[in-house]
């Protein structure tokens, strides 16, 4: 085998990795944990956010790995997922579990080691993904309900490893991320629409792509901005806001509202892709704006 074939292999081998852990997404909820912990911390040990970025994408990675082993057969019927390693080929099951099975073992024995709380939650999060949320896809568009639970846990995740509690602080922060979720999934789902119906998907909440779902998208918008600016109220235990940085999330929300009831009316993909768009700026922006807020107690 001449150097060339072996760079190739390698970075083949490479990219195929990070697709089935999906680098992307697993940093983005990293990003949420480092968050969570910098928010509960008063001194950062980087020993412990060292271990809680490397076991928090161990935790992700692995939950990505089984949900592609499940859905090796669907992922071959739909454009955006046909590439991947397991439908292609490239890559066997066997090498994919032996992958999502050391993630899991290494990510929970990080989290452990930082605290047990840590390890039970990311546990917990693994298993609804790939035992509930994964399977129920095919069954029911109340799946997002289900994968709503491990979606919203790294960020409160953060706030467990600092402090090894989990109280309203943590639960808040829970409920920041899980109806965030709700807007941000139904509007990928408006996209994906025909094509999680190949694969025999529905992801909408009435599972119709109409009025009703975006209805149901406003409704959780409106609940993901009162829950974001609670903490102004002092009522969240140590969490507590600024007015402004309370005001600033406001209008940070008006605008994922201002985009679902533009889809409401015109119900176009354009639409629904900016809704998308503006909520995951929504979700990276007040996560970084509560850090900032915090350090400026």
């Amino acid at each position: 085998m001449n150097t060339l074939t072996k760079k190739m292999t390698f970075s083949t081998a490479l990219s195929d990795f990070k697709q089935l852990t999906k680098v992307g997404l697993s940093l983005s909820v990293v990003f949420s944990s480092i968050a969570g912990y910098l928010l509960a911390v008063e001194t950062v040990d980087f020993k412990i956010l060292a271990i809680l970025t490397i076991g928090g994408y161990f935790m992700v990675g692995a939950s990505n790995a089984f949900n592609q082993v499940i859905e090796k057969e669907t992922d071959a019927l739909m454009k955006r997922t046909m590439n991947r390693p397991l439908p292609t080929g490239r890559m066997s099951v066997n090498t994919a579990l032996t992958i999502a099975i050391i993630f899991t073992i290494l990510g929970i024995a990080m989290l452990y080691y930082i605290n047990p709380k840590c390890a039970l939650f990311g546990a917990i999060s693994i298993f609804l993904y790939t035992c509930a949320y994964t399977p129920l896809k095919a069954v029911t568009p109340l799946t997002v309900f289900v994968g709503a639970i491990p979606g919203a846990i790294p960020f409160m995740l953060g706030w467990v490893a600092a402090t090894n509690d989990f109280s309203i602080e943590p639960g808040t922060l829970f409920l920041i991320q899980f109806f965030w979720q709700f807007p941000h999934f139904w509007a990928i789902g408006w996209l994906q629409f025909d094509e999680y119906k190949k694969a025999g998907f529905n992801m909408l909440p009435m599972g119709k792509k109409d009025k009703g779902a975006i209805k149901q998208i406003i409704l959780y918008t409106v609940v993901m901005i009162i829950v974001s600016i609670l903490p102004v109220f002092k009522q969240t235990g140590e969490f507590w806001i600024y007015p402004i940085t309370a005001i600033t999330i406001f209008l940070l929300g008006a605008l994922m509202l201002y985009y679902g009831i533009k889809l409401y009316k015109h119900q176009t993909d354009k639409i629904a892709r900016q809704l998308m768009l503006s909520s995951v700026l929504y979700i990276t922006l007040i996560q970084i704006i509560y850090v900032v807020d915090k350090f400026l107690h």
